[in-house]
């Protein structure tokens, strides 16, 4: 059952990526994995989405995914009604929530605006409410500048927030960062509208081990 429901996910994750992004090697080594951290591992490779990639390897599947899906729901739903400069995405039984850095920082800048920690104390209060998910935060950057440069920058701003969002009572057991510097695009870096918006910062939002665990509970009552 729960290999039939891994199925299912990367189904859907081959159609969100779009057929023509894979060839059929790439497909055969999603299907082949049939599990969460190695399909989510290929996934996020093949469609430069390190988000959606990560959420596909946390994935439980089955009735137990879908109750941690319908709670993923309603927090998405309220990050985009209270942040609203924030893009938010569901994702499976995940949720990213992106910021370009201009939201957040200055350019070629890793400390926080005024206007970055009124975004973030708004998320703050969404997070706070649903304390049984890890939040991974990942930074990334355009491709100008060198690839050792922008990777330690992405990891200063990534950490930046993270250090902010425990400052402002989120439990530094949910958090973690990664900075990939330039190497995760998701726009085009040839024009300097693409490349504003690939200064991002996301947040990787899933289910922690308890909110799981209830969930399985709640599925077989």
């Amino acid at each position: 059952m729960k290999k039939l429901s891994y199925i299912i996910i990367l189904s859907t994750a081959l159609i969100m990526i779009g057929c023509a992004a894979l060839n059929k090697t790439q497909k055969g080594a999603i299907i082949g994995t049939v599990g969460g951290g190695a399909a989510g591992a290929v996934i996020g490779r093949v469609a430069k989405n390190t988000g959606l990639g990560a959420i596909i390897g946390a994935a439980v599947g089955g009735a137990t995914g879908a109750i941690i899906g319908h709670q993923m729901d309603k927090q998405a739903e309220e990050i985009e009604k209270t942040v609203p400069d924030a893009k938010v995405v569901r994702v499976g039984e995940g949720i990213v929530v992106e910021f370009s850095s201009n939201v957040l920082f200055g350019f070629d800048r890793s400390n926080l605006s005024l206007d970055a920690k009124t975004n973030l104390d708004k998320l703050v209060k969404i997070l706070d409410g649903y304390s049984e998910t890890n939040i991974e935060i990942q930074g990334h950057t355009d491709s100008k500048g060198s690839l050792a440069y922008n990777k330690t920058l992405s990891k200063k701003r990534s950490e930046t927030v993270l250090d902010y969002l425990n400052m402002r009572g989120i439990s530094g057991s949910r958090l973690s960062t990664i900075g990939y510097g330039e190497s995760m695009p998701k726009y085009e870096n040839d024009t300097e509208s693409g490349r504003s918006q690939n200064r991002r910062v996301e947040f990787l939002i899933t289910a922690n081990e308890k909110m799981k665990a209830d969930a399985e509970k709640q599925a077989v009552n």
